[in-house]
């Protein structure tokens, strides 16, 4: 795998009584292993909002470490059949969030990593979606390289 890689991340919530809609970013970012952990660094904007995001993925095979740094501050832990709970600090305001991982899967190849993730997500010790996110990234010069749909 490059250093400069290409991220798609896309996300759904099954949530009652809501239409689920996905919500799909694809980024440039940067990659590189340590230690047998993968870490994938990306910036994010938020509309309406001045200044950024920096993204730190941390991947391992059996767990998914998430922390947002900017506009919006978390540090999620997605562990297989544990539930992490942690503050969410948006510009809106402060959740208090669980997040209870199922299914965690992670494919690996020469120039390519995809993840797919299945978990209960709660605000304020109440359900409130079933979630699932799939994750991409690909080396940006891949001589496949093309959008995942």
């Amino acid at each position: 795998m490059t250093k400069d890689v290409i991220v798609t991340i896309s996300g759904l919530q099954f949530a009652q009584e809501t239409e689920t809609e996905p919500v799909e970013i694809v980024t440039a970012g940067s990659y590189y292993k340590k230690n047998g952990k993968h870490y994938i660094i990306y910036d994010e904007v938020m509309e309406g909002f001045e200044g950024s995001t920096k993204n730190i993925i941390k991947l391992t095979e059996d767990s998914l470490d998430v922390t947002k740094k900017g506009v919006t501050n978390v540090h999620m832990v997605f562990e297989e059949n544990k539930k992490n709970i942690t503050y969410y600090n948006t510009p809106f305001g402060n959740l208090f969030i669980g997040i209870d991982a199922e299914k965690i899967q992670v494919e690996e190849s020469e120039e390519n990593i995809n993840v797919n993730v299945a978990y209960a997500l709660e605000a304020n010790y109440e359900h409130l979606a079933d979630c699932r996110i799939q994750m991409n990234i690909k080396s940006k010069d891949a001589r496949d390289f093309k959008l995942q749909a």
